[in-house]
């Protein structure tokens, strides 16, 4: 088997969790996803419909992460060494014009990796676009160089139309495959700038760059990136509010009646800066939610007051979404918005920051208190450490007093469903440990883990009848559901049933599927049953930590037999035997492990240990997991959900 070569990995395992709210054809915030790339599909072989569009990103956060460039040149030196291939010393424009390589003009040439079928680079390139335009009509000497990962030469004249810019031939697609290689392209879009003369790269972030900086990054160089961000903490260290929302061209924001309110008017106020997307489903839960608060600490006299700060691209979406917001926001299409994004390093939906009446940041993000509390977070108001010890304590005074009656039972609703609707009371349930299991037909992963999931639930049943589980689906009708459920031998919460959106928030339910385990005394044991099933399957039964831990004590008590390092035909490099903090992807058979793992710490290579030593016999588990019935995993990474 040919040799794995060196990658990056995302920071997810297989049998991933997709974020709760991937759900086609909704589109996610603009802001969030850009920077966020599908890996370039092989060429030249055409392979099925591009992956879809993830919408919740929250795993890993969308923080930047600048690889700036060793200083020596790039091997070769020059664009003709970079650019040029076999007897080809030409780009192209999409005029079809031929434009000699030696020719081309410019101290700075970004190199863009994009694909007309990729959701990111759509957002991105009319960015790329506006960038490249406001540059050279200001004489800045500058080049892009447009390297394709279409499928055919139709998606890729069509794309090229749209761009000002050069491009490598479609028909040069070992030219292409070269670059990919040559500059270690795992997702796209992906800009790599270059000094034009000596074909030193000055970074391979570009996309970051032009998203969060624009044309203020010219020329791309280490030095430009460290003197914008010293401005950024400049910035930061003398914060107003005029700072954060006041423009050279405009010193207001609005209301939904389209009154000028002047910025002054919010000088020695709370201000609640509130990152909004129509249309976005964590983002409207949240809203009703912040409106309540906001009527509350207004009612109450507080010197409160919100701006939301809209990421949607059009002006239609942004007034439906703002008529219904009680407060004030900054104009629709504002390039303050998009700084807002940067300044405040926004990574998660809703954002809420709060800006303090000296107009300096006092946090990042309140809306997990507002999620977690709900309308009893106003108590907690400013949400300083004092304030949300009281808030701490209440909670902790539900948790303890906390009982499946108090998670199931709302009002006259006291009942789960089975088969064909039929009502089992919730009682029937008292006294059993119960999975709630957060999923939906339309998650790829969910549809994987199923199968597992069901071949767990039957050997748990056959030793212990005190153990049910109980559906809450994220499906979207009642055809999706009922489609779903026929394949689950459990019980459900009906799709329409408001229970779920309180659930889904008690658990903070961030993706799916998820599996939360409540003891028979009615008491939270594990949030996170799902990666204890996954990895010890049936064994890890009542899922309570003191079980987990016995399990682990196993394992650990195995690994003293195995070799400290191996070599297997899967790796080039040597194999290590380590102990592992936390879950990770086997790179062998793609299913999740833990505990321990055959690991190549420079590639960043896992095999479990049934993997790596070729031990895997029926019925005998060599790393604490069985082998899972359900299909590979699926990892889902920002704007992705794609096979690991």
């Amino acid at each position: 088997m040919t040799p794995s070569r060196r990658r990056r990995r995302p920071t997810t395992v297989p049998h991933a969790v997709t974020p709760l709210y991937i759900n086609p054809p909704t589109v996610p915030p603009k802001s969030l996803s850009q920077n966020k790339r599908h890996k370039p599909r092989p060429r030249p072989a055409p392979s099925p419909l591009p992956p879809l569009p993830v919408h919740f990103p929250s795993d890993p956060p969308l923080k930047r992460r600048h690889r700036m460039a060793a200083s020596s040149p790039t091997p070769g030196g020059g664009l003709g060494a970079i650019l040029a291939a076999g007897d080809r010393d030409y780009l192209i424009r999409n005029s079809g014009e031929q434009v000699k390589i030696s020719s081309i003009e410019g101290d700075t040439v970004a190199i863009y990796f994009s694909a007309s079928w990729c959701p990111p680079c759509q957002r991105f390139t009319p960015k790329l676009i506006e960038a490249y335009k406001e540059l050279t009509s200001h004489g800045k000497s500058f080049e892009v160089i447009f390297v394709s990962g279409d499928q055919d030469e139709e998606a890729f004249n069509a794309y090229f139309a749209k761009m000002p810019w050069l491009a490598v031939p479609f028909s040069d697609s070992e030219g292409r495959k070269s670059l990919d290689e040559r500059f270690e392209v795992n997702g796209i879009p992906h800009l790599v700038f270059l000094d034009a003369k000596t074909g030193e790269v000055l970074t391979d972030e570009g996309v970051e760059f032009v998203s969060e900086y624009g044309i203020e990054a010219y020329p791309f160089t280490t030095e430009r990136i460290n003197e914008l961000k010293e401005q950024e903490k400049a910035a930061k260290d003398n914060q107003t509010i005029h700072s954060v929302l006041a423009t050279p061209n405009r010193n207001y924001v609005i209301s939904n009646t389209g009154e000028k309110v002047p910025i002054v008017d919010l000088e020695g106020k709370y201000v609640g800066i509130c990152f909004v997307v129509n249309g976005y489903p964590p983002v409207e839960e949240f809203t009703p939610v912040l409106a309540k608060i906001y009527a509350k600490l207004k009612e109450v006299g507080e010197k409160f007051e919100v701006v939301a700060v809209s990421l949607d691209s059009d002006e239609e979406s942004f007034n439906n979404s703002f008529s219904s917001m009680p407060w004030l926001a900054i104009p629709q299409g504002d390039k303050m918005c998009q700084k807002l994004v940067s300044y405040f390093e926004l990574s998660d939906l809703p954002t809420l920051v709060l800006i303090g009446p000296d107009g300096k940041t006092l946090s990042s993000n309140i809306a997990d208190i507002i999620n977690e509390h709900g309308l009893d977070a106003w108590e907690g108001f400013p949400f300083n450490a004092e304030k949300l010890e009281i808030l701490a304590e209440k909670a902790k005074a539900k948790a303890a007093s906390q009982t499946l009656e108090s998670l199931l039972v709302t009002g006259d609703v006291d009942f789960v469903i089975g088969k064909d609707g039929a009502k089992v009371p919730v009682a029937e349930l008292v006294g059993k440990t119960v999975l709630l299991y957060f999923s939906a037909k339309w998650c790829g992963p969910c549809r994987a883990f199923l199968p597992t999931l069901v071949d767990v639930y039957n050997k748990i049943k056959e030793k212990n009848s005190d153990f049910e589980i109980v559906f809450i689906s994220s499906d979207r009708d009642q055809s999706s559901f009922d489609d779903f459920f026929s394949g689950m031998p459990w019980l459900a919460i009906p799709l329409e049933d408001e229970r779920k959106a309180y659930l889904k928030k008690k658990f903070k339910i961030r993706g799916i599927p998820s599996l939360v385990a409540i003891g028979p005394d009615g008491k939270t044991v594990n949030t996170d049953a799902k990666t204890s099933l996954a990895v010890h399957g049936a064994d890890a039964f009542p899922f309570t930590s003191e079980r987990i831990q016995e399990l682990e004590k196993k394992i650990d008590e195995m690994a003293k037999g195995w070799p400290e390092k191996v070599k297997h035909e899967l790796h080039e490099h040597e194999l290590v035997l380590v102990r592992r903090p936390r879950p990770y992807g086997c790179d062998g058979c793609e299913e999740m492990g833990t505990s321990w793992s055959y690991n190549c710490a420079e590639c960043d290579f896992d095999l479990h240990a049934k993997c790596a030593l070729g031990e895997e016999k029926k019925g005998e588990e060599v790393n604490g997991q069985e082998h899972a019935a359900a299909p590979a995993g699926y990892v889902c990474e920002g704007d992705v959900c794609r096979k690991a």
